[in-house]
């Protein structure tokens, strides 16, 4: 039998001569518990958003991208680009150009990221499921020898166009290598129009919906002056793919000559900004549970004042110091592992109840894509705070029980 252990639970779960000692060993273990909740809660959160930006990028970026390392532009005719077209895995592969712009709709003029795409555009970011208004994702007409422009819904608000303008957008660039004439500027750039289909896409996020206006890849290469050069590959895997094999594979075939990267990568900022931020609030919680851990060197500082006598006792009948110290070792762990273990079950709790009916709401006023904060519980961050709480909880029991103990028995 370790007789440490069973005198520490027998001094956890029994009365105690002072019941300020109860007390207080009680607040331990609710602080510990409460401190560990709100990480699990916190963490979770923190998730969530992560979930749902990465779903809203879903719609609009790519799984695979594969862009120039230097330059803006690339033929994608050449031939170890060409040994990756015919992939297995590969669905629906989409080149597609991007510069910078000026939209002019009658008085108001903005500038935009001009995005020309392919006809299978629509195939590769579903973008029908990110459309506003009674037209389709139309971008040429045939018919008619017209092009059709899809503006993000910001962009529409700037030019105060609408989701359907009556005459057509007037879209500028500069001419490449082409020098600004002082008496003439206009000449400097080159001038196309499109129309609206009718719609216009919101993804929820300003770095498109602000900025993003798409068009036929054919109208970007004219406006720009280009012929075949393209400023990225946007790739549609096959269901079932394994995006990080088939990305590792693409980039060893094109070389250092080229970037393929995956959906986490193209919004690396957004993404790397979230993660500082989980960061910032884990080391913030964790500060709160060390100091909720100071309750455990008052709750053992008391217990051990309290079992003075236990302590002669223990040493008349032949313990030594160590074993008398693991008594109170013990009953610091107890306190750290039910506090630890409450916590969890409290915060996994928490989480499954705002998973199933969101009881805590991000507003009422309609100006929020989801109704509730999304919480998203993974394994690795459960793990890690009952690591967190286990260290901070024993080492808080480890310096008051040695000095104290020691100085009970010297005493003595």
């Amino acid at each position: 039998m370790n007789v440490p252990f069973f005198l520490a639970r027998r001094y956890f779960f029994s009365r105690k001569k002072y019941n300020a000692v109860n007390i207080i060993s009680g607040i331990a273990v609710c602080g510990i518990m409460l401190a560990t909740a709100a990480m699990i809660c916190t963490l979770s959160v923190f998730n969530g958003f992560q979930d749902l930006v990465a779903t809203l990028f879903t719609n609009f970026d790519p799984e695979l991208k594969v862009v120039a390392t230097q330059g803006k532009v690339f033929n994608p005719k050449e031939s170890r680009i060409s040994r990756i077209h015919d992939m297995d895995e590969i669905e629906v592969w989409c080149e597609t150009l991007e510069e910078q712009a000026m939209l002019k709709y009658k008085d108001r003029q903005t500038m935009c990221i001009l995005k020309g795409v392919e006809s299978n555009f629509k195939q590769l970011a579903q973008i029908d499921s990110i459309l506003l208004g009674q037209g389709d994702f139309k971008l040429t007409d045939e018919t008619a020898r017209i092009s059709y422009g899809v503006l993000g819904v910001d962009l529409t608000s700037k030019l105060n166009c609408g989701l359907y303008f009556t005459g057509p957008m007037e879209v500028y660039a500069p001419k490449r290598n082409a020098h600004i004439n002082l008496t003439n500027p206009s000449l400097a750039f080159n001038r196309n129009y499109f129309y609206s289909p009718g719609s216009v896409f919101i993804v929820n996020q300003e770095k498109y919906d602000s900025n993003y206006t798409l068009v036929p890849l054919s109208f970007a290469r004219k406006l720009f002056n280009y012929t075949n050069e393209v400023s990225a590959i946007e790739i549609k895997l096959k269901p079932g793919s394994n995006v990080r094999s088939v990305q590792k594979t693409i980039q060893e075939t094109l070389g250092n000559h080229f970037l393929v990267l995956n959906r986490y990568e193209q919004q690396a900022d957004a993404f790397k900004i979230m993660k500082i931020e989980k960061l910032m609030s884990y080391i913030f919680l964790t500060f709160i549970l060390t100091i909720a851990s100071f309750n455990i060197i008052g709750s053992l500082s008391m217990l051990i004042v309290d079992k003075k006598h236990d302590m002669n006792t223990l040493k008349s009948l032949g313990a030594d110091h160590q074993t008398i110290t693991n008594v109170f070792l013990y009953e610091g762990r107890l306190i750290t592992l039910i506090g630890a273990t409450l916590g969890i079950l409290l915060g996994l709790s928490l989480c499954l109840a705002q998973q199933c009916f969101g009881i805590i709401k991000l507003g009422t006023n309609g100006h929020f894509i989801i109704d509730s904060y999304p919480v998203n519980v993974e394994s690795v961050d459960v793990l890690l705070v009952l690591i967190t709480v286990i260290l901070i909880g024993f080492l808080s029991s480890w310096y008051p029980v040695k000095f104290l103990t020691s100085k009970m028995i010297s005493v003595s």
